[in-house]
């Protein structure tokens, strides 16, 4: 049960006065929630400013500069309304100081309130930007105007926040002030003797002083406030991370030792050899499935570096032990690819692998969960369908899930809820830093592959402004009479009004009008059985040129593809760029990535495009990646059981988070349910961040 005490921050925002459905509405934007009715009073306490407007700085009329926001007192002059009959033009206020005169510009004026707000040969004082035309000052609708008299009542140092449009920061602000008016006093979480050492305040102090700035520093991701708060948060995901852990290993494993009967042959049909770090993964691997408790493993590896193989020794231990194995995949494309790919290398083996997906037809899926629950079935290979309620394992040993980012630590939990506990190995060809791996998935180990596999040859990567785009499709009409693939991504499926970037079907028709019919197209929107014929017609070479969205990011697999192009990769992430660049150089032959940019280059998008010209390793790429655009972006959407972050950031606060894993461990050992005061204190910070979803991990509770 949430403590009572935290229940005016878990009310819904519409209960703040003034927030009716219109406003609702622009809050649950701002929040990216589906309905107000979603948004709670506690959404807008974690809505830190991130800048100021410092009303203290007055240079007088003559010596504002234009662009900046000033405060002026001054006297009012005259009033100088639109001529009769012309209400579109603008009403015009004059005042005076002792350096010069200052219009104030209001347009849609309705009634007297500027005779009343603004009488004439009073002094009053106004604040907003300064703008200088033909040697005159003016200011359009100040942000702030008092008379002289009533001065005491205007803020000076105003805290600015992010907005949606249609919100001001003026109605943001009045609707935070109510927030913070329900705030109540909060047990203390956290250690004493650390309080003391890091002078922190306590959280009530923290959120008030979070959301009244009184200059620059207090912004600043270092501010005290926003430290305290910053580890709050780091220690509520570090300890909800521990609690899971706590409870997935209090269910024991079944210890899988593998007998060497399927890996041997299929090792020995393998064209390659299993590089150093492979052969390392696999050691890592079975160690922990032969142990009594479960084993919850991180395998990262950068695209391409053989993370199947890996996996695939893996599910046949657990076979070799009379057991089954589930792979996990996070789209149909790339689930049958699996398939595909997991069937051709374990032939030598001889064993059943099914695959079960949303779209496995109705008589098609009853035959296949029948005999995924005689046991007839040894490795599945499937999405999210293969965790839903009607699959019933006979005895599922191991399951593997790629791409772990895009599921949350609860679907991990799904699978234990289900009576099953099997070994888990998750799969990753992001590279995730280790500030990220400690945040998103604290309670796992990593294994890392570093190595790419024999014969693999570098990548040629070169960057090319769109003006030369002419000459870059004469060089693909000689590549493919040469009989080379091409991959050509476009960020846009199609061209909108706003845009001016090059829409996926806009290059397609562009594309097959100078070259002719060798092109293909699949995006996001197309039916799934369009894409797949699409894809088919790619790999078999029947067309040589593909152009697709960001659809081909993960995992499609194209040995003989050689040559990438990316349009407008400015517009990309990092992460994502190397991903897109890893789809050729799948081969032995040697394969080129072309960037085509739209200039001029912003800095952070020219700073990407050179590091990945200069680099191919996926882990330097990553920790760039992390300083260039923060930790929400790399892990893709705030959804997915990913740390999205409210107060603290991973490169802000990266000495925090090691702490607080540490605290995590040491509560965790010391108080395992939670009972002792401070843990009683520790079960409101787990609901105030919204991880209560571990307090039902607790014995106790």
């Amino acid at each position: 049960m949430r403590p009572a005490l935290l229940d005016p921050l878990f009310a819904s925002l519409d209960t703040l006065p003034g927030v009716g459905p219109k406003l609702g509405e622009l809050f649950a934007r701002l929040f990216g929630r589906e309905s107000v009715e979603e948004c709670r009073v506690l959404d807008l306490l974690f809505h830190a400013p991130h800048a100021i407007v410092d009303r203290r700085h007055q240079p007088g009329i003559a010596n504002s500069p234009a662009g900046a926001i000033v405060t002026i007192k001054g006297r009012v002059d005259r009033h100088q309304p639109p001529p009769p009959g012309r209400a579109s033009l603008p009403t015009r206020v004059f005042i005076q100081d002792e350096t010069g005169e200052l219009a104030l510009t209001f347009f849609k004026v309705k009634g007297n309130w500027l005779e009343k707000s603004l009488p004439i040969d009073e002094t009053v004082i106004v604040s907003g930007k300064v703008d200088w035309f033909n040697g005159r000052a003016s200011m359009v609708h100040p942000d702030l105007m008092v008379l002289e008299a009533d001065a005491a009542s205007m803020a000076m140092v105003e805290p600015v926040y992010g907005l949606t449009a249609g919100l001001s920061q003026k109605v943001l602000r009045r609707t935070l002030e109510a927030a913070l008016a329900r705030l109540p006093a909060l047990p203390e979480w956290q250690d004493d003797a650390f309080l003391r050492k890091q002078g922190f305040e306590p959280a009530r102090e923290a959120f008030l002083a979070l959301h009244a700035p009184r200059d620059a520093t207090d912004i600043d991701p270092q501010a005290p406030a926003r430290r305290r708060l910053a580890y709050d948060e780091f220690l509520a995901g570090q300890l909800s991370l521990s609690l899971v852990r706590q409870r997935l290993r209090a269910v024991p494993g079944t210890p899988v030792r593998g007998t060497g009967a399927l890996t041997r042959p299929v090792l020995d049909a393998l064209p390659f050899t299993l590089t150093g770090s492979q052969r390392q993964a696999v050691a890592d691997v079975t160690a922990d499935m032969a142990k009594d408790e479960r084993m919850l493993r991180l395998l990262q590896g950068d695209v391409g570096s053989g993370k199947t193989a890996v996996a695939l020794m893996a599910m046949l231990a657990a076979v070799e032990a009379g057991g089954q194995a589930a792979l996990m995949a996070p789209t149909e494309i790339l689930a049958r690819q699996h398939h595909a790919t997991l069937s051709r290398m374990a032939a030598p083996a001889g064993i059943t692998i099914d695959i079960l997906t949303g779209r496995t037809k109705s008589r098609e899926r009853d035959a296949v969960l029948e005999r995924i629950a005689s046991g007839e079935t040894q490795i599945v290979i499937g999405t999210h369908a293969l965790f839903q309620d009607t699959v019933a394992y006979h005895r599922l040993l191991l399951a593997v899930v790629d791409e772990q980012h895009r599921f949350g630590v609860h679907q991990r939990l799904r699978l234990t809820a289900k009576g099953v506990s099997p070994h888990m190995l998750v799969m990753t060809a992001t590279p995730i830093p280790r500030t990220l791996v400690l945040a998103a998935f604290g309670d796992m180990d990593v294994s890392k592959l570093t190595e790419k596999p024999a014969g693999r040859k570098p990548i040629q990567t070169v960057t090319l402004p769109t003006e030369r785009i002419g000459e870059m499709v004469e060089r693909l009409r000689a590549a493919i009479a040469e009989g080379k693939k091409i991959y050509w991504i476009c960020p846009l499926v199609e061209e909108s009004e706003e845009s001016d970037l090059m829409s996926a079907e806009e290059r397609f028709q562009t594309l097959v009008a100078a070259l002719g019919p060798v092109a293909g197209l699949v995006h996001g929107r197309m039916a799934g059985a369009e894409k797949d014929a699409a894809m088919l017609a790619f790999k078999s070479g029947e067309t040589r040129l593909l152009v697709a969205t960001t659809v081909v990011e993960v995992g499609v697999d194209v040995p003989d593809a050689t040559i990438m192009v990316i349009e407008h990769a400015e517009r990309f992430g990092l992460a994502q760029l190397h991903q897109l660049r890893g789809r050729v150089g799948r081969g032995d032959a040697a394969s080129s990535c072309i960037l085509l940019y739209k200039g001029p280059l912003s800095q952070t998008a020219h700073a990407r495009l050179s590091i990945l010209r200069d680099t191919e390793d996926g882990f330097v790429i990553a920790e760039e990646d992390l300083k260039l655009r923060g930790e929400g972006e790399l892990l893709g959407t705030r959804q997915s059981g990913t740390p999205g972050f409210r107060l603290a950031s991973l490169e802000a606060h990266a000495d925090l988070l090691e702490t607080a894993r540490k605290d995590a461990a040491y509560i965790i050992e010391r108080d395992p349910d939670l009972t002792t005061p401070r843990g009683e204190a520790l079960r409101t910070l787990l609901y105030l961040f919204r991880r209560d979803e571990a307090i039902r991990f607790l014995r106790a509770g």
